[in-house]
């Protein structure tokens, strides 16, 4: 665009320069000044034998006029432009210019940024002085003319550049939007697989139960049939627990629910959570370190959502330890004028990069290879952050793959 509007300027200065130059070069090779026009002249000769020059004949102000009026009608009103006439003696010895605008010389010796139009002044054929007079050439210098160019097409570039923002915009959103789709989708995928396999197991118990609660010998022995009968109960509240996770996490992204706030001693609800995890560790020959530090830990909380927060972090840990390795949980806290903190370190698998930017996603599992080995929904950690956040708290994760995850949970004390 910006070359083509040079090109188009070029054209029309050259047209321009070209009827200036015809109606100068009707008055080369006369004898008379043109009618009642006066002389004027920087170097003329009196050698009355020689026709007037152009340059003697019209003066910087009437070739400027003429320019004017040439720029004008071929809309050129805004262009800058210099001009000069030359006169060529064809002897070669007596060469310069006859008459110049202020600037002419500066711009014209500048080339590189300038453009310079040379018409030659041919005089009229069959006049007097046609052979006699010297070869003189009219010289039309635009100044700056790729800046001019730029600068009167500056609302088209702009809407060039805005035009193709908008577009890089949108492609990059349909992009994003489409790698973001793929990845809901493949989380919806995972859901359902482990929605499936979780309600399988206690429906495929339940199964058994009820199957071997219709033999005989079990109907008979009282012992038996409640034996049955508490596996069904207990598949059952399985089964209800979790349609209430699901129910839960729907719940918190449409924040419906209710916190009831009041003083909590945060050590107290560690120590009950980890009481409840102490079998499992003992089972997988692990152990839980306690290092309780912080001297406050009264802090404003919901008690039962706290609670479950705490239990969702050891479950983590201890759901996602090596294989073979015993799990070795390490739970600190420590506090400062304003902030409890809790910080919950395991010896894991750990976590890759892309894992941890994910980690706190509703339904998001990192894959272990088997999606099965380790059960749940993908919700604990969502349900964490969550709660974390409704108490005005900030979690934050840090894990390397084969080696660990910490987790830390900062919260405001209780103000006095």
């Amino acid at each position: 665009m910006v070359l083509l509007r040079e090109d188009q300027i070029k054209e029309r200065v050259n047209k321009a320069a070209e009827t200036v130059a015809e109606e100068l070069a009707q008055h080369k090779g006369s004898y008379a000044a043109g009618g009642n026009k006066k002389i004027k002249q920087d170097n003329f000769s009196l050698d009355f034998l020689k026709p007037y020059s152009v340059g003697q004949q019209f003066s910087v102000d009437d070739i400027k006029r003429k320019l004017q009026k040439a720029f004008l009608e071929n809309n050129l009103k805004d262009v800058q432009f210099e001009f000069g006439v030359a006169s060529f003696d064809r002897n070669g010895i007596e060469n310069y210019f006859t008459r110049q605008s202020e600037s002419f010389a500066a711009f014209y010796e500048d080339s590189l940024h300038n453009t310079s139009i040379i018409t030659l002044l041919t005089p009229p054929s069959g006049s007097p002085g046609e052979n006699l007079s010297s070869d003189e050439a009219f010289i039309v210098v635009i100044p700056n003319i790729k800046n001019f160019v730029l600068k009167s097409l500056r609302w088209r570039i702009i809407t060039s550049i805005a035009f193709t923002l908008v577009i890089l915009a949108a492609f990059y959103l349909t992009v994003r939007t489409m790698l973001r789709q793929k990845k809901l989708g493949e989380i919806k995928n995972d859901f359902i697989n482990n929605m499936t396999h979780e309600f399988k197991t206690p429906i495929a118990t339940i199964s058994l139960a009820v199957d071997a609660m219709r033999n005989e010998k079990v109907i008979s022995d009282r012992t038996k049939l409640g034996y049955f009968s508490g596996i069904i109960k207990e598949e059952n509240q399985r089964m209800n627990r979790q349609v209430e996770t699901i129910l839960k996490a729907s719940q918190l992204e449409k924040q419906e629910v209710d916190l009831n706030l009041k003083p909590v001693h945060v050590h107290e609800v560690i120590n009950d959570v980890v009481d409840n995890f102490i079998l499992q560790l003992e089972d997988k020959k692990g152990k839980i370190e306690l290092l309780l530090n912080a001297p406050n830990d009264l802090i404003n909380a919901d008690e039962v959502h706290f609670s479950n927060l705490v239990n969702n972090l050891m479950d983590n840990a201890v759901k996602y330890a090596k294989e073979n390795v015993p799990p070795v949980i390490k739970l600190t806290t420590h506090s400062n004028g304003k902030y409890f903190t809790m910080k919950v370190e395991d010896n894991g698998i750990g976590m890759n990069r892309d894992t941890i930017k994910r980690i706190f996603e509703r339904f998001y599992r990192a894959h272990t290879g088997n999606v099965h080995n380790v059960k749940g929904f993908g919700l604990g950690l969502s349900y964490v952050k969550t709660m974390v956040e409704a108490h005005d708290g900030d979690i934050k994760a840090e894990s390397t793959l084969g080696k660990g995850s910490t987790f830390t949970v900062d919260l405001p004390l209780k103000k006095a």
